[in-house]
């Protein structure tokens, strides 16, 4: 398992369209992803999830993924959330 820790960059945070373009990216990988937000763990596959975070611009989240391609997982999450 990997981890990584990103700062949300979006004006919405990870609402909405935000939200579903991480759903989107982190389902096409077999890895596990998880958003972890205050410790809470949130799963990334999962558009509901993700918008009951209520991840906000400004907030530190982790990200961890565990699996066959966790690093590939990581790296397109984090490009997704950083841009």
């Amino acid at each position: 398992m990997q981890e990584i820790l990103l700062t949300v960059t979006h004006p919405a945070g990870l609402h909405a369209r935000p939200a579903a373009l991480l759903v989107k990216a982190a389902s096409g990988f077999k890895a596990e992803v998880t958003i972890l937000k205050a410790g809470k763990p949130f799963n990334a596959k999962s558009i509901l999830a993700v918008m009951s975070a209520g991840v906000r611009q400004g907030e530190t989240i982790a990200v961890q993924a565990a699996g066959a391609d966790e690093e590939e997982a990581l790296a397109a999450v984090a490009a997704l959330i950083q841009s």
